[in-house]
């Protein structure tokens, strides 16, 4: 039994995150100043005598012993990283170097939940984990992409000097359960209006591309690279290959919810990227891991927890 600490462990992934690894025997220990992380996510887990919560923001030292850590604590929508840029810029630096100083004092591995948005709006496509990005540094998503890439920056130069175990994901657009209704990514965004019968919004045209990730599938790429050998860091591009317009989703999930929703169109905001899917080549030698589960499948499970979401709620009859 390891003793794991997960920050950001009540949000989205990060509370699938601490149900698996508790599911395969771990205890763990779930760190999250409730930003967006929620206690309705984590909720089913307190009972659980392997479990152990506590409201801590990682710009600030912790001082526990763990034999693990996944750091995940990070606003990871526009919505929510935007709305205070200075600190989501804190999470991502400062949030590493506290949790890369507890590693280095325990002597133990760190893995770090980067993202595809260090690729920032790409001129290759797919995007392979050699390309090193085309970002706007004082754009509005900077506070995140360039707080991710000084973190990974940040993770590599521990591993140099001081012969630091790490491992480094590049997350690309991931969804299922446990989603914040209001954070404002497409998946969501969509799954919500539909079920409202509300007009879906539409950024650009909507032929802008993206690739989504079951959440499932993501956390088993985030076991599976922690489990690699100590000489192998990554980084690694964890998402699924499968590539649809905007519009394309948005249709998809009309016709899956039986919505009456119409599709509008509004601006498209600054630096959001045309094309985004991963080349999992990576993930698949050194891992062995790909995904399984396709955008219908994951799309189903997804619109059953919005609609039980929407009903508690009163949101929707």
């Amino acid at each position: 039994m390891k003793r794991i600490l997960v920050t950001g462990g009540s949000g989205f992934l990060g509370s699938h995150l601490c149900e698996k690894l508790l599911n395969r025997g771990d205890e763990v220990l779930c760190v999250d100043n409730f930003f967006t992380g929620r206690r309705d996510n984590i909720k089913h887990l307190l009972d659980n005598k392997n479990f152990e919560i506590m409201r801590h923001d990682i710009t600030f030292p912790l001082y526990v012993e763990v034999d693990e850590i996944y750091n995940l604590a990070c606003p990871a929508s526009p919505v929510h990283y935007q709305f205070d840029p200075v600190q989501t810029t804190k999470t991502s630096v400062m949030g590493a170097i506290n949790m890369l100083g507890l590693a280095k004092r325990l002597k133990i591995k760190i893995l770090q939940a980067s993202t595809s948005e260090v690729y920032g709006d790409p001129e290759i496509h797919p995007q392979p984990e050699t390309y090193k990005g085309s970002v706007n540094p004082i754009g509005i998503r900077a506070c995140y992409d360039e707080g991710k890439r000084c973190a990974e920056t940040l993770f590599f130069d521990y591993h140099r000097q001081h012969n630091l175990k790490i491992k480094v994901v590049r997350i690309f657009n991931t969804y299922g359960p446990r989603m914040h209704p209001n954070d404002g990514r497409v998946v969501s965004n969509f799954i919500v209006q539909a079920l409202k019968n509300e007009d879906i919004t539409i950024y650009g045209e909507g032929n802008q591309t993206r690739s989504f990730c079951y959440c499932d599938d993501l956390i088993r790429g985030f076991l599976k690279m922690m489990d690699t050998r100590d000489d192998f860091t990554g980084p690694v591009n964890i998402g699924n290959p499968g590539e649809f317009t905007i519009i394309q989703l948005a249709r998809k999930v009309i016709d899956m919810v039986g919505s009456k929703s119409k599709l509008v169109y509004k601006p498209l905001p600054q630096d959001d990227p045309m094309q985004r899917k991963p080349d999992i080549t990576l993930a698949k030698k050194e891992l062995g891991w790909e995904p399984t589960i396709m955008l219908e499948e994951g799309l189903k499970y997804t619109i059953a927890y919005f609609d039980e979401l929407l009903r508690k709620t009163g949101e929707i009859a």
